[in-house]
């Protein structure tokens, strides 16, 4: 004689349990991503020149691209350096960043700051960039200093071309240095 039992689970997961874990497809360790472009027309395979335009660094990268909303993603961090068209330097820095492949935005988190090559700095705790139109985008506090005009300005949302030369910022307040002039 057999004595044969199923179980079925019909146990209704919410919450945490419900969500299904999602892991990257790769995984990049101490990243070095150098962005060119090619100056000249390539004719010949042997003298194409190229261009910097920006330096990517990162601790640790995950690809997430193989998801219905791709992304990747900077769990560690992240360092960019870009150059202008006269080769100077600027940095952005941010404890956090994701960079979402359909959307063009970048979304960077945790102490972002940002130094320009005319020594403009701008922090932040968050900051989008949209690659498309080349635009920066806050609607956090902010503190942004600018030598060019001695003045030191605070506010809670601010937005930016990525140069930070066509700046629109919003409830702030600040310093100035006011000089006299001389008579």
């Amino acid at each position: 004689m057999a004595m044969l039992f199923s179980c079925n689970d019909n146990y209704e997961r919410v919450g945490v349990e419900a969500k299904k874990a999602v892991y990257p497809q790769g995984v990049a360790n101490d990243l070095v991503f150098t962005y060119t472009e090619t100056t000249d027309p390539v004719k010949n395979k042997k003298a194409v020149t190229s261009k910097v335009l920006a330096v990517l660094t990162a601790p640790v990268r995950e690809d997430f691209n193989n998801l219905s909303f791709p992304r990747e993603v900077f769990p560690k961090g992240l360092e960019v350096e870009f150059f202008d068209d006269k080769n100077q330097k600027s940095t952005i820095t941010a404890d956090y960043g994701i960079s979402y492949s359909t959307t063009k935005l970048i979304s960077l988190q945790g102490n972002v700051i940002i130094n320009t090559h005319d020594g403009k700095q701008f922090k932040t705790p968050q900051l989008y960039y949209d690659q498309t139109n080349k635009w920066i985008f806050t609607q956090e506090k902010f503190e942004f200093i600018n030598p060019e005009d001695e003045s030191v300005m605070y506010g809670e949302g601010f937005d930016s071309d990525k140069d930070l030369k066509q700046v629109n910022a919003h409830k702030t307040t600040g310093l100035k240095t006011i000089k006299d002039e001389e008579i």
